[in-house]
């Protein structure tokens, strides 16, 4: 979804050396991700060994917010930190599929809900050191249910929150999950800064 800016900053400066990759192997690989393993040489000139993390989609979340300036949130048995999670709707957009799409596909499967009113929030990687996983999130708005659909592993809980109620939570360290914690703050930031729909803010904002 467009090459990635330079920061206004950084024009001039001259970049450190790239790394360089003389190669690897896939060690690891399933529907989901494949961890390669690389030869390859730092910025420094040092060899190194290094792995990464792929992921076999694109990352997508939507933050959905009511006129009433409530959002909805899914709370779910997570695996890998085995805890339980507060989220908003989130998955993965298949290589070639627009995210948009896909993550119109998740809200109706985990929330139950259309939006006819989309903003992009954010274009952030994951965790940039490890994997090269890219995600993308939204604001949606303008909601009417639909049937729910959640995915054969998945057990779902649903909820309406105050959006300034999910800001509370996050800075308790309640909500954990990053995709949720960067989203809220975004719309935080759009809705003060005329961003969104000023009904929509308003309600954002004002209600407790």
């Amino acid at each position: 979804m467009g090459a990635q800016p330079i920061p206004a900053w950084a024009e001039g400066l001259t970049p450190t050396p790239p790394w360089q990759d003389l190669g690897h192997e896939v060690v690891h690989q399933t529907p989901w991700m494949k961890v390669t393993e690389h030869k390859a040489i730092a910025p420094t000139g040092r060899a190194a060994n290094y792995g990464v993390l792929r992921f076999q989609n694109i990352a997508t979340g939507v933050l959905p917010i009511h006129p009433d300036g409530t959002v909805t949130l899914v709370g779910q048995a997570r695996f890998a930190r085995a805890n339980y999670s507060w989220e908003m709707p989130e998955g993965g957009a298949p290589f070639g599929e627009d995210p948009l799409d896909a993550v119109k596909r998740e809200l109706a499967e985990e929330a139950g809900l259309a939006a006819a009113s989309w903003k992009l929030a954010l274009k952030i990687e994951v965790s940039n050191s490890i994997t090269d996983e890219i995600g993308y999130t939204w604001i949606a708005w303008d909601l009417t249910p639909v049937p729910i659909d959640p995915d054969p592993t998945e057990i779902m809980t649903i909820v309406r929150v105050p959006f300034l109620s999910l800001l509370h939570e996050i800075e308790r360290g309640a909500i954990l999950d990053s995709f949720t914690v960067a989203t809220a703050y975004r719309a935080y930031h759009m809705a003060r800064e005329g961003l969104l729909p000023g009904w929509l803010a308003h309600a954002m904002l004002t209600r407790v």
